[in-house]
């Protein structure tokens, strides 16, 4: 009883915390969402949106593509558009400029078509043999699909967002306790393209060495060594081209609560078209649907969807909700466990 008044109480906490100041604000639209109901201002976002970030990471890569310094490039077009070069993370990792520049925007589309259609078959594959999962197969497949296209547009793909999170739901799906290199390898390259897929790596070597693989929970760590250094030279790159007198982006650290999680969820799916009293306790719902997926597979659904809700109520502004993009593909498929969850709950809660 306890613990199904504890989830009533998360989600009437989640109606009444909902940010929907944030849903009518144009200027905070970022380039993945049409935060707004009526279709005019919706456009408006959009053109918005590409007129900045998403017009930024284009022509970054454009001129990487003739052959321009990513860093002296990189730094040159944010401070044009009077965006802040410091500190350094200010300015995002130069793995997706490269690749856009290598294969153009219809190479991108055709590699994430590819990707998603392999993401789709390897969570197939991989379910067949996870406790509960044959019987649901549809469904999560389903809501992998919903929650992969949230951000999967063709004009979206600039985000860095956007490929990491496709990336770590195809690690889910390659994984296997016995044969997890492809996994690994997949984890990699999503934290190569954006750092806040790092949580990620860090989980998957704490649930390893849970489960006594010490080989592959060192990897994974290692992993994690090998891109903080990196980091730090990707940093230090990009502290050659900026000085003092660059603007200094406003701390990440804004603390905004359960309201923050919701939001970003919120606003970085379909969830945006519902009344926000509605979309905010149906955002973290699928957390209690992945809490009842008695499986190593549910457990880290779980814990992956847990930390970045965490992380959400802790770091970022109001206009970074598309940070929700990292984890949004595996997202909603702890709906399809939720009538189960609820079920066991409800039986617990009468001593059946």
């Amino acid at each position: 009883m306890l613990v199904l008044a504890l989830v009533a109480a998360v989600l009437v906490a989640a109606a009444l915390t909902e940010r929907s100041a944030i849903y009518n604000a144009p200027e905070l639209a970022p380039p993945s969402a049409n935060a707004t109901a009526s279709s005019e201002a919706g456009e408006q976002a959009e053109n918005l949106s590409r007129d900045t970030d998403l017009r930024l990471y284009d022509r970054i890569a454009e001129r990487v593509a003739d052959g321009e310094n990513y860093y002296a490039v990189a730094v040159e077009e944010q401070r044009a558009r009077d965006f802040p070069v410091r500190p350094g993370l200010a300015v995002r990792l130069p793995t997706l400029a490269f690749l856009t520049a290598a294969i153009g925007q219809w190479g991108l589309i055709v590699l994430a078509v590819i990707i998603v259609l392999g993401t789709l078959v390897a969570w197939h594959y991989r379910l067949r043999d996870v406790p509960g999962g044959p019987g649901r197969l549809r469904y999560v497949l389903l809501l992998l699909v919903i929650g992969t296209v949230s951000g999967l547009k063709p004009q979206y793909l600039a985000l860095h967002e956007v490929w990491a999170g496709i990336l770590i739901a195809l690690s889910l799906g390659l994984y296997r306790p016995n044969k997890w290199i492809w996994a690994f390898l997949a984890g990699v390259l999503a934290v190569a393209i954006r750092e806040h897929a790092l949580p990620f790596l860090l989980l998957m070597s704490v649930l390893a060495w849970a489960r006594g693989n010490r080989g592959e929970a060192a990897a994974w760590l290692g992993a994690v060594i090998v891109f903080g250094l990196l980091l730090a030279l990707h940093l230090s790159q990009v502290a050659q081209y900026t000085g003092a007198a660059d603007p200094v982006s406003p701390g990440w650290f804004a603390l905004r609560g359960l309201g923050g999680w919701t939001a970003n969820i919120v606003l970085s799916s379909p969830l945006q078209f519902l009344p926000g009293w509605l979309a905010a306790p149906l955002a973290v719902l699928p957390l209690l649907g992945w809490a009842g997926w008695r499986s190593w597979f549910g457990l880290t659904g779980f814990l992956l969807c847990l930390g970045y809700g965490v992380l959400f109520m802790i770091a970022g502004r109001d206009n970074n909700f598309y940070w929700a993009l990292v984890v949004m593909p595996v997202w909603f498929v702890g709906y399809a466990f939720v009538p189960r969850a609820l079920s066991s709950l409800w039986h617990s809660a009468r001593g059946i």
